[in-house]
């Protein structure tokens, strides 16, 4: 398990996968702001998102690196954390945090993005890290600002949500950044 100072990340157990359908891809309204892929109705189980580790063991895609995000106090399953979009070739990555309702605003997406980029740099050896989010997620801005990340701009219309086009803005980490 990595381990941060709040959280750790570690492999995705069946059980991860269901807690996490039931309370990420279920809830419609979050989804749809947080993933670029549509929504649609899926049973818990292989056809879900966060099956990414089936139960006989079978490995994710070699672009993604997917982690289960657990709240070391509690050993709560806290929500999930993924580098997505691996390059090996360019050194850079996509990063992605999504946490449980229940586990929101306690410090645990700050800290489990630290671990990750951690990761990323440390033991991946890349040389890139981004992360996008809508603009109007103030909290996700101020986690990425907090650990250093840099705006480096707004991408207008790039996000089809809820029916209409929404602003995203691109944030930056490059492992010589400071820390």
């Amino acid at each position: 398990m990595l381990r941060g100072e709040l959280t750790g990340l570690r492999a995705r157990l069946p059980v991860d996968a269901e807690i996490l359908h039931a309370e990420l891809y279920e809830d419609v309204e979050t989804w749809v702001r947080a993933d670029s892929r549509p929504w649609v109705p899926v049973p818990s189980g292989p056809a879900s998102p966060f099956w990414a580790v089936s139960a006989a063991g079978a490995s994710q895609p070699a672009d993604v690196a997917t982690f289960s995000v657990v709240e070391l106090a509690t050993g709560e399953l806290a929500g999930e954390a993924l580098l997505w979009g691996i390059d090996p070739h360019n050194r850079s990555a996509h990063i992605g945090i999504s946490l449980r309702p229940g586990c929101r605003g306690r410090g645990l997406a700050a800290d489990a993005l630290r671990v990750l980029c951690r990761y990323g740099f440390a033991i991946r050896g890349l040389h890139r890290l981004q992360l996008e989010t809508l603009t109007d997620n103030e909290a996700m801005i101020r986690v990425a600002e907090r650990a250093g990340f840099t705006r480096e701009g707004v991408a207008r219309g790039s996000d089809w949500v809820n029916g209409a086009f929404a602003d995203s803005v691109i944030f930056g980490l490059l492992d010589s950044d400071p820390s």
